[in-house]
């Protein structure tokens, strides 16, 4: 039987619970970010403590589908390659600071406005890690 978490989050049943323990604390990072706002893969590894951007991206990568993804994001701004349309829904959803493009950018889709979207976690969660 599954459960899902209060937050909406991903479902805690026998596969969720034999995620290793790295990625299931990335994960959680990913469900703590504000809508409305970003983290990049090396803030996430920042606030763990642990790892780097290439591991959480590696996380975010395998495990990230049931978590908001798209709140985890590269430094430069650009949106993920492959998922701009779904994660340009989910930030304009949410009224996260965008970045309109030139008309010169291939495809014309704005970027993140890191500066503004940026989050920085805020006080840090009791017992994160």
């Amino acid at each position: 039987m599954s459960e899902q978490s209060p937050e909406g989050g991903r479902y805690q049943d026998e596969r969720a619970q034999a995620l290793p323990a790295y990625a299931e604390r990335v994960l959680d990072v990913a469900e703590l970010i504000p809508p409305g706002r970003v983290m990049t893969y090396g803030d996430v590894a920042e606030w763990l403590e642990e790892g780097g951007p290439r591991q959480v991206g590696r996380v975010m990568a395998l495990y990230g589908g049931a978590v908001p993804w798209w709140r985890v994001v590269r430094a430069d701004g650009v949106l993920l390659p492959g998922h701009e349309q779904r994660a340009l829904g989910h930030y304009r959803e949410e009224g996260t600071p965008l970045k309109q493009a030139s008309r010169a950018a291939e495809g014309h889709l704005p970027r993140l406005d890191m500066r503004r979207a940026r989050w920085d976690g805020g006080e840090r969660a009791e017992g994160h890690t």
